[in-house]
């Protein structure tokens, strides 16, 4: 079946438009409530399923967050509010304080008046398509709240991000620390600006924390991981050995050398991968996806490490990664799992997975890559209605042809429409760099004309 709300990361768009609205959420948390109740008739009859809900720092998250507890209250679910806390911090804390579910608030990196929300199961794992069509089904029953008896009860949940910061030092092995290194934290004014400097501060670093005074309206602006520039002057301005920018929500990472080189998702899975075989403990391969370089595939295949490919979107990275029983995998947009450490992307952990094979090997980032020049690969996002449906053109179809035709095995093309915006992604990717620049430029301008004509004709 089809959902008609949940999209490959949770449910997200504008605040103040269906669904991101307070009387939506109020719903949703009723309906999550309902399906949580009949999935734990297990519990002790004196017992009620009980919720985390944590939030990223836009300003809308304080009202989305207020009708989402009343609806699971209404449902006879209790509630334990964390206030700003990472996205992998909810996933974390879910499975160690054994609860039945955990709830994000949270438009990752978009820019703060869109928002959104999405769901952990009891692991700490994202929900599977049946309980999340479950949901969808629930939503359209009518709202019956539970007698006074019954309903949920709400409360703080007390130092949670010092449990986190705790479980990210965990990961890190003892015998090592950072002392020496001089590293800038750009925390996109999101959720990880009380967490991720003091994580790297106890682990003895000379910390610079950048971007991180949220006021509810600057999250991800011109900053974190998906404004990478801010990072890259910030680390040669303090002259600083390594720089990490995490995005709003603090589940992916990008990092910067000394020298502002910048490493995304594809070098840092690289970088991990390689250690761990060097220390003979990587378990099977790792799992990228259609935006992985080709030559970090081709990389790994030099170095005899499986890879795969899973389609965009982190869920798909950990659901095969789940099947075949591996630890890593990553997006290039710095989404990175390492399942042995955690059962979700963590920009944190990530990074420190990288950092302890720096100081390992005492090798640099450049050190580490210096067997894998990439392709040149050029993303262009194209906005086009949300009913373009660019597969069935015919006049998008003969330009991508004509392109892949051109490429030949030296290069691939890959559209894709975003799973949270109403964009079309068309990436091409070949060894020549304004080749690769051309077609790019050729299907995205042909998908802008066809969906222009389209928006027409309707």
């Amino acid at each position: 079946m089809k959902k008609k709300y949940f999209g490959t990361d949770g449910i997200r768009g504008k605040v103040g438009e269906f669904p991101i609205t307070p009387d939506f959420f109020l719903r949703l948390g009723y309906a999550v409530g309902k399906v949580l109740l009949a999935s734990e008739q297990q519990l002790a009859a004196d017992k009620r399923p009980t919720v985390l809900i944590g939030k990223d720092t836009r300003i809308s998250g304080y009202m989305l967050e207020s009708a989402l507890e009343a609806g699971f209250s209404a449902a006879g679910v209790d509630v334990l509010l964390s206030g700003p806390l990472p996205t992998p911090a909810v996933a974390y804390l879910v499975r160690a304080l054994r609860i039945q579910a955990g709830v994000v608030i949270s438009a990752s990196h978009n820019p703060f008046d869109d928002n959104g929300i999405k769901f952990f199961s009891s692991k700490g794992s994202k929900l599977p398509d049946g309980m999340e069509l479950q949901i969808e089904a629930e939503l359209e029953q009518p709202m019956e709240t539970a007698p006074s008896i019954k309903l949920g009860r709400v409360q703080r949940l007390r130092d949670a991000a010092g449990r986190y910061i705790e479980f990210c030092k965990s990961t890190f092995p003892s015998q090592l620390d950072l002392r020496g290194l001089r590293i800038v934290i750009d925390c996109a004014h999101g959720a990880d600006y009380h967490v991720a400097g003091h994580v790297m501060h106890e682990l003895g670093a000379d910390v610079v924390t950048t971007y991180a005074n949220p006021d509810g309206f600057n999250i991800n602006h011109e900053c974190g991981a998906t404004y990478i520039k801010a990072l890259q002057d910030s680390v040669l301005q303090h002259k600083a050995d390594i720089g990490i920018a995490v995005d709003g929500d603090g589940d992916r990472v990008l990092m910067v050398d000394g020298n502002g080189v910048v490493y995304d998702g594809d070098s840092l899975i690289y970088i991990i991968a390689k250690h761990r075989q060097q220390h003979d403990v990587l378990q099977g391969g790792v799992v990228g996806t259609l935006m992985t370089n080709l030559a970090v595939e081709q990389a790994f295949e030099r170095l005899g490490i499986p890879f795969v490919r899973a389609n965009v979107g982190d869920r798909y990275v950990s659901e095969l990664l789940q099947q075949n029983s591996w630890h890593l995998g990553a997006e290039n947009s710095g989404h990175i799992i390492c399942r042995d450490k955690h059962t979700t992307g963590d920009g944190i952990i990530s990074a420190l997975q990288v950092l302890y094979a720096l100081r390992d090997t005492d090798m640099t980032l450049a050190e580490f890559m210096h067997d894998v020049t990439f392709f040149p690969q050029r993303l262009i996002n194209v906005k086009v209605s949300r009913d373009f449906d660019f597969r069935s053109n015919p006049v998008v179809n003969a330009c991508t042809n004509e392109a892949e035709q051109a490429l030949g095995n030296d290069g691939r093309i890959l559209l894709r429409a975003s799973g949270t915006e109403p964009l079309i992604r068309v990436m091409v990717e070949g060894k020549q760099l304004a080749q690769t620049e051309l077609w790019a430029r050729k299907i995205a301008e042909t998908i802008r004309q066809q969906a222009a004509s389209s928006t027409i004709g309707h």
